[in-house]
């Protein structure tokens, strides 16, 4: 495990949130899943949980708004700035959508929600007092985040305007795929979805895990669903799943080809 206590770089993905129906029924299946204890602060924060592997912060479980009711469970991914406004003013200059503007959570930090010009939303993080995940390298926290969009040059063009990113292809024959990378190193991921309109833009979370498969046999009996089962990739062993609420989500474990890095466990 590498323990963080300094604020994420800007762009950098630095937290997640899954919102859905019931916390206290997510914090169960994750609970179980990953390992996680989760704490559930009160009615000023709107009761949202803070999972946590090993008393470090990995990731939030909050309640769908009852005005926004019917409103699928979902994870999102932050990603980290050090100047909110002006980001938040680079994303519409950009051809960005402000879904939620600019707030302030106590202490804590400041958020705002926003969606890219292909429909991808996402969160971004001032930090204060939180500076978002604090763990990582070890089952349970997360792993990676990725971008998927049936329109990657707009994406492209959108991600590299707003946040400075240098980008790294990884592209195969018939997948189109590029890196993220802030000050040469590779924080997340930029994907192209088909073109037919078969899946929704959107961010994807991965958390690690040291047995893909053994995991993947336990979801549905905690009422979740298995996507992908269990593939090796260059990357690692990886499958695809949905929480049982709704909300997706991706595993991925150290394989052959990747051996385990300094610092895993």
């Amino acid at each position: 495990m590498i323990i963080r206590t300094n604020p994420w770089p800007d762009g950098t993905p630095c937290w997640g949130d899954v919102m859905v129906p019931d916390p206290a029924k997510a914090a169960e299946f994750y609970g179980s899943l990953l390992g996680w204890t989760v704490s559930t602060g009160g009615p000023e924060t709107g009761f949202y949980g803070m999972a946590q592997v090993s008393g470090q912060s990995v990731a939030g479980i909050g309640q769908i708004p009852p005005d926004q009711a019917g409103t699928p469970a979902r994870w999102t991914t932050y990603l980290a700035v050090s100047d909110l406004d002006k980001t938040v003013a680079a994303i519409s200059e950009a051809g960005g959508q402000v879904i939620a503007p600019p707030m302030d959570v106590m202490s804590e930090g400041r958020m705002a929600i926003a969606a890219d010009p292909t429909g991808a939303a996402f969160g971004l993080w001032q930090a204060g007092r939180h500076i978002g995940t604090q763990a990582t390298l070890t089952p349970g926290a997360p792993a990676w985040n990725e971008c998927m969009t049936a329109d990657f040059e707009a994406a492209k063009a959108f991600y590299g305007s707003v946040f400075g990113y240098a980008f790294g292809d990884l592209s195969a024959e018939g997948f189109t795929y590029a890196t993220l990378d802030v000050d040469g190193r590779p924080v997340g991921g930029l994907g192209s979805l088909p073109a037919d309109g078969s899946a929704s833009p959107g961010w994807v979370t991965y958390f690690w895990t040291d047995d893909a498969d053994g995991l993947a046999a336990r979801i549905p009996g905690l009422g979740g669903t298995v996507l992908s089962p269990p593939t090796d990739t260059p990357y690692g062993r990886m499958v695809a799943a949905r929480d049982d609420q709704g909300a997706e989500f991706s595993l991925i474990a150290p394989n052959a080809q990747t051996g385990t890095q300094e610092g895993w466990g």
